[in-house]
């Protein structure tokens, strides 16, 4: 489903991207690992459409993105959710889900399987998005992106500052996403222990590059781990 082949991104002089391929395949979890500051954040960017590349290419299916914006991308199958949520705080739940219509050409409706995988929405529908908890916003953001409906979900550390309980409501999202609904799924992590229960396949980043590919029984290798370590 996505495709980034030998990638390089800059910010002015700065190298934030060297070199860096990875593959993403439908119906499957692809994780993508890293310290802080390693780049991974600067992939997705990459990837959505909302920083430029100097070098390599990035394709979803069989169609080069080029330098298509991030709006285009949506229309073409790329449900992005950032860090940090991203959500409208004033606007209603069901307003932040309906902003997802936007890239929608027709059965502009909000899916059956946004309020059965977050109940918590449907039972708050009406109230303010800035009301929520940290969890419940990020539940929202991944709803907001599923009615989108796209065919590669992108999701940027949907576990950073959020209770247990909420985190293990996501992993059951993500995994019915990738069973039932078939999607790809690519997701930047540094909580080692959800990309193990999660994921198909890893990748591990450290200053811009791609310093492991596998397996996610892999990430149990001394020598992978290493990379993750501070």
């Amino acid at each position: 489903m996505l495709t980034v082949s030998n990638v390089d991104l800059y910010y002015g002089a700065a190298q934030a991207l060297k070199n860096v391929s990875l593959d993403a395949k439908q119906g499957e979890i692809t994780c993508v690992l890293g310290r802080n500051g390693v780049g991974k954040t600067s992939l997705l960017r990459a990837i959505v459409g909302q920083q430029a590349i100097r070098k390599g290419e990035i394709r979803l299916g069989d169609e080069a993105l080029g330098r298509s914006a991030p709006y285009a991308r949506a229309r073409k199958g790329i449900g992005f959710v950032p860090q940090g949520r991203e959500i409208f705080p004033l606007l209603t739940v069901k307003e932040n889900l309906q902003t997802g219509f936007a890239p929608l050409k027709s059965d502009k409706t909000i899916p059956d399987h946004v309020y059965e995988l977050f109940p918590v929405l449907k039972d708050m529908l009406g109230r303010r998005g800035g009301d929520l908890s940290g969890g419940q916003q990020q539940q929202l953001a991944i709803g907001r992106a599923l009615v989108t409906r796209p065919k590669l979900l992108v999701l940027d550390e949907p576990t950073e500052g959020i209770q247990p309980s909420i985190i293990k409501d996501i992993g059951r999202a993500i995994r019915f996403l990738k069973e039932e609904a078939g999607l790809a799924v690519l997701l930047v992590e540094q909580y080692l222990d959800f990309c193990r229960e999660l994921a198909d396949k890893v990748y591990i980043m450290d200053r811009g590059e791609i310093v492991h590919e596998g397996p996610a029984e892999s990430l149990d290798r001394e020598e992978v781990r290493r990379h993750l370590t501070v």
